[in-house]
């Protein structure tokens, strides 16, 4: 069965809001129009000069592969995926934090088990059919191994739906000491963010088109309900900038482009990295 949070992401697609930046086009219209038909051909990092090591990890009765970087005995960082899966964008995203501060150990769970999207066809299709209880379950898995492996604490982040996990993460997720989330909210029936238990930061495009998941009206109630439940939290907008905003690396830039949506200005992108690291560095310091 699809999750509500996917119902939601895939059911934006077709309900958008204006904005006052002319260049944003709607998410919906990007994706059923820009890139009908195309596929994005990504140069793999997972080669024989990667620097992640693949360790597989368990949890109940089944293993899953992750992917790690970075110092052996530094705080942990699981990092989530966007909806296309374990690809180039992710994985850069993962490097940059391991080198942050005085080093961090990034950890990316393969929540699609080995499956990639190359189009956004393939990548709603993969989203759709993600058992989300089931990916929480492999995050709390990941923060054990993290926690069991050198790490003394743990924190999560996520970009889209990785996002809308990494606040899930902090209602439902025991040994989380702090969550980073770009861009996704989840769904009450997943986890009601009221109910947080771990500090949230979170980010978000003022000109984010995606209604009920990451547009404005979903950022400004999240940190209402962030307010009640009572944990430190951080909620930014960022102003003429959409969703996928951190997506800055060559590859995933040209996919930006080739999907119509606007350049992002570096600065945004280094202040929202600036407020991770502030945030990640105020709570899995030792």
């Amino acid at each position: 069965m699809i999750s509500t949070c996917s119902r939601i992401f895939a059911g934006s697609l077709l309900t958008v809001k204006p904005t006052h930046n002319t260049r944003a086009l709607s998410f919906a219209r990007t994706l059923s129009h820009r890139l009908s038909g195309s596929r994005f051909q990504v140069r793999a990092m997972a080669n024989s000069a990667t620097p992640f090591k693949k360790v597989q990890i368990q949890r109940d009765d089944t293993t899953f592969d992750a992917y790690v970087i970075g110092k052996d005995d530094a705080p942990g960082i699981v990092v989530l995926q966007e909806w296309w899966g374990v690809d180039f964008e992710i994985k850069n995203h993962a490097e940059k934090i391991s080198q942050f501060d005085t080093g961090y150990k990034a950890l990316i769970p393969d929540l699609y088990r080995g499956k990639v999207g190359l189009d956004v066809a393939e990548a709603q299709h993969l989203m759709d059919g993600l058992d989300w209880q089931g990916a929480v379950k492999d995050i709390q898995a990941s923060v054990n191994w993290l926690k069991s492996n050198g790490s003394n604490k743990v924190g999560v982040t996520g970009y889209c739906m990785g996002g809308a996990l990494a606040i899930a993460s902090s209602v439902l997720v025991p040994g989380v000491e702090a969550v980073v989330a770009f861009y996704g909210v989840p769904s009450p029936e997943l986890a009601d963010p009221v109910n947080a238990k771990a500090p949230v930061q979170a980010h978000f495009g003022e000109d984010d088109a995606i209604v009920g998941f990451s547009d404005v009206k979903t950022g400004k109630a999240l940190e209402e309900k962030l307010k009640t439940s009572g944990v430190p939290y951080e909620v930014y907008f960022y102003p003429n900038i959409g969703h996928a905003f951190m997506n800055k690396s060559p590859e995933g830039v040209e996919r930006r482009q080739k999907m119509g949506m606007p350049d992002v200005e570096d600065a945004a992108v280094e202040l929202a990295w600036s407020r991770f690291r502030s945030w990640m560095s105020r709570f899995l310091s030792a």
